[in-house]
């Protein structure tokens, strides 16, 4: 087997042996040399002119990562994960809550909403964030004290209190009696607007029976600011005392499992409290949102289904002094029970799980949400134990270092439906019908074996 070569030196002659060329080689002849195969690839190796010819057609300097200018390109990091299969790609579902509770709904062509939202006040305060509640704390009485000091100031004018001869300094000898004493301006109308809205009465600045509108107007001041401190102390009360913040301190695990139990498959997720004081009437609900067709063509988007769920023998009402884990056995009724692992990667689905319960130090209801989708569910996990009794403490010691910690366990890939299926024929070849020894078989089949 031969194979043919193109040199690249131009030193060689074309010529046969003996002969000289006369005239010089251009560049685009090159001599021809016959070479046998190679016979080891060292022999390759060693000699680089041997090596075949690639041909290679014209590319622009771009294709070999050089610019137009000749320097090399910047690699840019591929955005290809490693963890890529194909066949095994992800579909995400839109989360309609977060993990931490807040649902993700935004409302908008709202008709006379600003007016709707006026009309309760209280409500709409309360809901604000804090920079604007203690916004609107901070201007409710600065700018009652500046209006107030207005009407006190346009009292002491129109009564002639602020004339040069009726001032604090010259009442003794011209005489006169004013509206408020110690009032020379503006900013001791201010100071006595603050010391009346709240009742503060350093004793310098006190109201004459010379002026009814001044009586009327001290009357009202002081009403208006009892109301109004009452009112933004509630705002700030019902802000710090609602059942938001005490969601804070119940847990939920980061994801959810699925492994078997008592032979059956099983989600499960974990659930804790961080406080000692603990929650009243604790109950505990998941609903499944999942895309569904009727019968009738109609595409509903999020409909959602109700999970039965419970933990240990006590259904979903708990008694809640450490973290439980919640389990929804996927039985017939259960809207995952044609689903197996490979359609829990593909599926689109979302499972909201709630938490209710009354503070026992408040007596006010909590409400706590999260949700897991399709992602955040560990097929063949298993939560690992967290509570632990401490002989030294003498008593149950929780480790939320280990909440979200999980155990992989062998567990069927199929679905619950599928498994079920396999145990019946299972239990079907297991049945005294079938199974049969030796003394059961007639004497003539006996003699034989025999």
């Amino acid at each position: 087997m031969m194979r043919f070569n193109f040199s690249n030196h131009s030193t060689s002659e074309a010529t046969s042996a003996g002969e000289k060329s006369t005239q010089p080689l251009t560049a685009h002849k090159r001599p021809l040399t016959i070479e046998a195969d190679p016979d080891s690839l060292d022999s390759v190796i060693s000699n680089p002119q041997s090596f075949p010819i690639t041909i290679v057609p014209n590319r622009p300097a771009s294709f070999y990562g050089l610019a137009a200018n000749g320097k090399p390109f910047k690699t840019q990091p591929s955005c290809r994960s490693r963890n890529f299969r194909p066949g095994s790609m992800r579909r995400v579902r839109r989360r309609a809550v977060f993990k931490n509770g807040d649902c993700n709904v935004v409302q908008k062509n709202l008709q006379r909403r600003r007016v709707r939202f006026l009309q309760d006040m209280y409500t709409t305060m309360v809901d604000w964030q804090w920079r604007w509640t203690l916004l609107a704390f901070a201007l409710s009485f600065i700018l009652s004290w500046l209006f107030f000091a207005l009407l006190w100031w346009l009292i002491m004018y129109t009564h002639g209190d602020l004339e040069e001869l009726h001032m604090p300094d010259n009442q003794e000898e011209s005489g006169w009696s004013p509206c408020v004493s110690a009032i020379d301006g503006f900013t001791s109308c201010f100071l006595f607007s603050i010391e009346t809205q709240h009742t503060i009465g350093y004793g310098v600045r006190t109201t004459s029976p010379e002026c009814p509108e001044a009586i009327f107007m001290m009357c009202f001041q002081s009403i208006y600011g009892v109301m109004s401190s009452a009112f933004m102390a509630g705002i700030v009360f019902a802000k710090m005392t609602r059942a938001k913040q005490r969601a804070q301190t119940l847990l939920f695990s980061k994801h959810a499992v699925i492994c078997q139990r008592d032979g059956s498959l099983s989600l499960m997720f974990r659930v804790g409290d961080m406080r000692k004081s603990h929650i009243i009437g604790a109950g505990v609900r998941a609903q499944l949102i999942r895309t569904r067709s009727t019968k009738e063509g109609e595409v509903m988007t999020q409909h959602f289904t109700e999970l039965e769920i419970g933990t240990d023998d006590s259904g979903s009402d708990l008694f809640f002094i450490w973290p439980m884990v919640i389990e929804h056995k996927i039985d017939e009724n259960s809207p995952l029970y044609e689903m197996n692992a490979t359609d829990m990667l593909h599926d689109k689905f979302e499972i909201v799980v709630i938490l209710e319960g009354t503070v026992e130090s408040t007596g006010q209801s909590a409400q706590a949400r999260s949700s897991y989708i399709n992602t955040e569910i560990l097929w063949g996990h298993r939560f690992d134990p967290v509570v632990l009794y401490n002989k030294d403490l003498q008593a149950y010691e929780i480790d939320y270092a280990r909440f979200n910690e999980t155990t992989q366990v062998d567990t069927p890939l199929c679905s619950a439906r599928e498994l079920n299926e396999i145990y019946k024929i299972q239990e079907g070849f297991r049945t005294p019908e079938t199974t049969f020894t030796m003394r059961q078989l007639p004497h003539n089949y006996s003699d034989q074996a025999s």
